[in-house]
This record gives C-alpha cells, structure tokens and sequence, in this order.
C-alpha cells in the first residue's frame, strides 16, 4: 500500500509499548489487543508478513498438517481392506459364516455410502465445534466399526462394521484438507495439502505388505489399532485460527498463528484480513440459497465437483483391478505373485505423491492436472490398442508384452502426481469460510458416490464396450478433463485464501510485488 505522498504505510499500526491484560482465553469481536511485548520481544523483533507468507516459521506447520492428515492413514487402510480379505472371506470362509460374492460386493460399497454421509455432515460439524475436534470426533466411528468387523459374527456385522469405517475415513478427505488450507500459508499451502493423499497411499501400501502375511481378523486389529495412534497426536494440535475468526475469538486466533508461525511473526496483520474477509462474506452470505447466489461460491461448486468428477472416471479403479492381470499376462514376460504386484502399485503411488509434495507449490496446481489428465490419456490408449489388437489377433501382440505393464505404471504415476491429491487441495483452498458447509461436503460425497456407482456398474459397462472400449472410453475422459482445467480451474499457487476469493469474484488480485516484506522500523 502507498499514501498520497508515495510513501511506503505499514500494514498495520506499529504495536504500542504495552497493552491490556487478558483475563480470559477468548474476546468479544473486535476487541482482542496485542499479547504483552515483554513476552514476545521488542516491536523491532516483528517481522512484517505480506501475506503471501515468507515470514514466519514452517516448521509448525509441517508438524501440524502432518499430524492432522495422519488420520488419513485409517481411510487408506479401510481402502486397502477390502482388496486383501475378499478370498479369504468368501471362498475360504475365514470367519466361519458363508459370504456370497453379492453380500461381498455390498461389503466393499458399505464403507463408500458411509463415507458419502459423512461428507455431507463433516462440513456442518467442523463449523459447530472447530476442525480439530471434528477431526477428533471421528475416532467413535472408526473404533465402533472396527470392532464390528473384528468380532463378526455374520454378514450384517461386516456390513455396519464397513459402514461405520467408512463414515470415519470419509470425513478425513474433507476435513483434513480444509484444515491444511487454513493453516498453511501460501507458499507451502501446497505440499500441506497433497500430505493426505500421501497418508492414504502409505495406508494402503501398509495392508498390501502385511495383508498376506496375516489372517483377516488380524489384519482388522492391526488396522483398528492405527486410529488411536494417529489421533493422538491431532490432540496437542492448535485450532485452525480461521474458526476462531469465524466464532469471534481474535485473541485465541492470535494464540494458534503464535504456534503455528513462532512468536516473532506479526500474526495480527493476517488476523486483520481474515477478519476483513469474513466480515465481507457474512455481509453477503446469510443463508444457504444466497451462498449459492454468490459468482465465487458456484465456480467454487463448478471446479470441485468436476475434478471429482474427471477424478474418479480416470479409470484408475479399472486400472488398478486390471494390474494382475497385466503383469501377470504370459505375454509381458513380468510374472509376479497378486501381493508383488499391488506392493509395487502402493509403492509406486507412495513415491510419486512424495514427489508432488516437493514441486506442487513451485509448478503449480493447474499445470500438474493438465500434465497429470494427458498422460493418463495417452496410457489409457496404449492399453485401449493393446488390447484391441489382443482380441483381433493376439499374435500381433507377441512381442508387445512390455507395452501394458509400461501404460499400468505411467498411469499410476500420473494420476498420483495429479488428479489423485490435488482435487482434494482444492476443494480445501478454494472454499470461503461461510460455503465450507455446504460445497465441500457436496463434493465429498459427489466424489465417493461416484466410487460406489464405477465399482458397481464396472462390470455392466465392461460387458457392453469390452475392455478395449473401456480405456478408449477413459482416455476421452481425460482429455475432457485436460480442457476442463485450462478453461475453469484457477491457479491457486502462492496466492492467500482471501486471493483466492477474489479471483473466484472476478475481482483484481492484489499482487505481491504490491505487498511489503520488510522489517517493521522501530519508531523509538
């Protein structure tokens, strides 16, 4: 900012030599006052954060996206349950009671109906009782449904036993990412966010490594004893100060950006535009149907339920049920046992999401789904001719055995570097305060409802198209969803939420070159 004499102004008033004593942990709006200076240093000590975030401590906030998105871990290993228990269950009868391959397939669908209500709750919970203990909320579910499954004795236990588990894990892709997004600033907001997409992939290349080496209620323990592990460390998490600006709290929304950004960090100029932001939106926004009147809280519902959307008809589930077989096939010379094989699938996954989490907030998010939908294109068609060519003439595919397993691992990795995490990011970054409640939990349960119906009706569409008309089919998805990202999805890299908003407006963003990085002159 510049006055009229083209002078440099601070962003806020420099802090006075002392301020009022604070009798209690909250403050009534408006009238929260700086933390006394003796215990944060000299006004020279400060750092002026423009808000696009260079000053401040990182550290804290790795430790606290890190400790919130392990939650994932329990979505990843109810995910990864179901692919490693189906003979042992059904054909071997494990657990001593018969279970149809119809029963089985409502099993696996359970834990995604669970998953889609809770998405559509999570939303309307986090703004009651803040991020955190949301998050925390959902241990109850996830215990009661592992101990179902644990001890079941019939085929109506593993189903409310998934059901619970699936309302535990589904909350975690709504509400992890969107406590990321408020804590992070921008210039890591990025690797923050694709944390729990990596958590979910360790999960589950967790119970493909173990899942053979151990019966089914074994592998359920094991699985139920990693939510209170994980949930542990989500206790000694701060709040996302962003509810406190919500609930009218400055002075504890003042406290969790101390621990988030280190007592140096002048966090009362961020408090100040959040408080401006949200103030702005409760002007505009009051209820549901005037959220949705609003241009920012559409093109936010547009962006989200279409990444879900290109997300989910990727073709990944396909790819991933046809793995074994690809590798596995006598003409691609790679013959591996089934657990090899979904081992070297989680781990290509965990490596690849390593590597997103390095470059997303230096690439970009836009450039990362294009890059991720065209590869996935191109795989999807490789695999689409293979195996037309395999069912025209399997001889001209004799010496093409490398070709599938090739497509199978570029499309793992390019839907690990993309349309895997970043939809989740997304949703996260792109939803004001006042609309969390209602578009992220649309998307969410948009996103697992998709789930349930691709794996139920796989089977219809596959005998309908054959397997070569399904990847010619999915390849035309991803390149739908190539366009769909460069004419609808803003660049969210580096920019504050409160930017964010404005884009979404169609408003001018307030670039950083305007914006201050100095050192905050000591008047005295």
């Amino acid at each position: 900012m510049r006055n009229s004499d083209n002078e440099r102004t601070p962003l806020i008033a420099v802090i006075p030599a002392t301020a009022p004593s604070v009798s209690s942990g909250s403050r009534p709006y408006g009238a929260a006052s700086h933390p006394d200076p003796d215990s944060r240093g000299t006004t020279s000590d400060f750092v002026v954060n423009h808000l696009s975030g260079e000053s401040g401590r990182k550290l804290p906030q790795y430790i606290a996206g890190l400790a919130v998105s392990a939650g994932a871990l329990a979505t990843g290993t109810f995910l990864g349950w179901t692919s490693q228990v189906e003979i042992p269950l059904v054909q071997n009868k494990e657990y001593g009671f018969p279970i149809s391959d119809e029963e089985f397939s409502w099993i696996g669908s359970m834990a995604n109906l669970g998953a889609a209500l809770m998405c559509l709750l999570i939303g309307v919970l986090m703004k009651m009782i803040g991020r955190k203990r949301a998050i925390l909320a959902m241990a109850l579910p996830l215990l009661l449904g592992w101990s179902l499954i644990i001890f079941a004795k019939n085929v109506a236990m593993l189903m409310v036993g998934r059901f619970f588990v699936g309302i535990g894990s589904g909350a975690f892709c709504i509400a992890a990412p969107t406590y990321t997004a408020e804590i992070a600033q921008p210039l890591i907001r990025g690797s923050l966010g694709t944390l729990y997409q990596l958590l979910v992939t360790i999960g589950i290349l967790f119970v493909y490594g173990i899942g053979d080496a151990v019966n089914v209620q074994m592998l359920s323990i094991i699985c139920g004893a990693v939510v209170p592990l994980v949930f542990v460390f989500i206790c000694f998490m701060p709040e996302s100060p962003q509810y406190f600006i919500e609930q009218n709290r400055d002075y504890d929304a003042s406290r969790s950006l101390m621990w988030l950004r280190g007592r140096r960090y002048d966090e009362w100029a961020e408090i100040s535009e959040l408080r401006a932001e949200e103030a702005n939106i409760r002007e505009k926004i009051k209820t549901f149907f005037q959220a949705f009147k609003q241009r920012a809280t559409m093109r936010t519902l547009i962006i989200s339920l279409g990444l879900m959307f290109f997300q989910q008809l990727s073709g990944i589930n396909t790819v991933i049920f046809y793995t074994t077989y690809i590798f596995n096939d006598t003409n691609s010379g790679v013959l591996v046992a089934t657990p090899v094989t979904t081992v070297i699938v989680g781990a290509i996954q965990v490596v690849v999401m390593l590597l997103t989490i390095s470059i997303v907030d230096k690439v970009g998010r836009r450039i990362l789904l294009m890059i991720s939908a065209i590869f996935m294109a191109v795989s999807t068609i490789l695999l689409a001719v293979y195996f037309q060519l395999q069912e025209d003439d399997s001889t001209q595919v004799k010496n093409l055995g490398w070709l599938p397993v090739l497509a199978v691992c570029l499309f793992i990795a390019m839907f690990s570097i993309g349309y895997g995490p970043i939809p989740w990011l997304m949703v996260g970054e792109l939803c004001a305060s006042n609309v969390k409640a209602y578009v992220s939990p649309l998307a969410g349960a948009f996103n697992w409802l998709l789930a349930s119906l691709v794996t139920k009706f796989f089977i219809d569409v596959l005998d309908d198209l054959g397997i070569a008309g399904v990847f010619w089919l999915f390849s035309g998805l991803s390149l739908l969803g190539t366009v769909f990202v460069f004419f609808m999805v803003p660049e969210t890299k580096g920019i504050t939420l409160v930017e964010i908003q404005q884009i979404l407006s169609g408003g001018r963003m307030r670039r950083p070159s305007d914006q201050s990085n100095s050192t905050i002159e000591d008047n005295d």
